[in-house]
């Protein structure tokens, strides 16, 4: 049975404003990709955090089966999120230590929902530091953003078409 691994990313161009993020699916047997799946999407006014977020909520919502897996990423905001800080959020109703809601809770809930189905691990990476797989994700990010970003010369889009 090969090795699953997703590589994720998001990408936003201003924070908020338009975003897109990307999933590198990679299935290895002996070190050889055996198959490859690549996902990509965006949104018009976003965050890269909600864009980092949508990167791995995708790429485990993708799998139709439950699955062993590794998700890379080089967002530490859901590396620790997921890893560490989600378990107290869930305890005290999704309220931060201090009190406070949790920011993109939407997201944090879909991830953790994602998530049970399979068996995560989770590995976070350093970005623009030139490994292939997770460079290839940021290329998907971007052109997951590439049809919400207004065109060269004209006023941002608001969205509305």
């Amino acid at each position: 049975m090969p090795d699953l691994f997703a590589y994720t990313d998001g990408a936003c161009s201003g924070n908020p404003g338009p975003g897109g993020w990307g999933v590198l699916l990679l299935a290895r047997e002996g070190g050889a990709v055996v198959k490859e799946r690549t996902l990509q999407g965006g949104e018009a006014d976003t965050t890269n955090n909600r864009m980092e977020l949508m990167a791995a909520i995708s790429a485990l919502e993708a799998l139709n089966k439950p699955s062993d897996l590794t998700i890379i990423t080089d967002s530490a905001y859901v590396k620790n999120g997921v890893t560490e800080w989600i378990h107290g959020w869930k305890r005290k109703n999704w309220r931060t230590a201090g009190g406070s809601p949790v920011k993109n809770v939407d997201l944090w809930q879909r991830l953790d929902a994602a998530q049970s189905r399979h068996s995560v691990t989770w590995k976070w990476i350093k970005g623009h530091a030139g490994h292939a797989e997770n460079e290839r994700a940021d290329e998907l990010a971007r052109a997951g953003m590439a049809p919400f970003k207004p065109k060269s010369g004209s006023p941002k889009s608001d969205g509305a078409a």
